[in-house]
């Protein structure tokens, strides 16, 4: 499955060219991820702060096709790639109509209160895996 988010492009996203200024990239990435866990895997960027967990990113490899421009309105696209014991790796890419604007591979793993890896918890790693697979979780 591909979960879907439109991400506009604004002015606090740009360089004085007006094109998107590639850390800004970054952080839209984790927020495609950030929205995933809470709509999808109905385990939130929140929850996981309360209880003390989180999902660090361990690894990172983007690759920038086409520049995104103020007023641009990108589609990013989130698939799951592999769900490991305590990683998983999601494939996020942005699209402008039916251009590739960008690509990222992102490693993330579950870290527990004590900041370790650890097992992801059964039921999120059950809907990760659902999603991967096409069933809705």
């Amino acid at each position: 499955m591909i979960y879907r988010r439109i991400i506009p492009i604004e002015f606090n996203h740009c360089d004085p060219a007006g094109i998107v200024f590639y850390p800004r990239y970054f952080e839209m990435t984790n927020s495609v991820v950030e929205n995933f866990f809470d709509e999808v895997l109905d385990y939130s960027f929140a929850r996981m702060t309360r209880e003390r967990c989180g999902v660090p990113t361990v690894r990172i490899e983007v690759n920038f096709r086409v520049p995104s421009r103020l007023g641009d309105k990108p589609e990013f696209r989130l698939e799951i790639a592999g769900v490991g014991r305590s990683s998983a790796r999601f494939e996020v890419s942005a699209w402008g109509g039916a251009i590739e604007r960008l690509r990222a591979d992102v490693t993330l793993v579950y870290v527990n209160e004590h900041g370790t890896s650890d097992a992801w918890p059964d039921a999120v790693r059950r809907r990760m895996i659902a999603f991967q697979q096409g069933a809705a979780p």
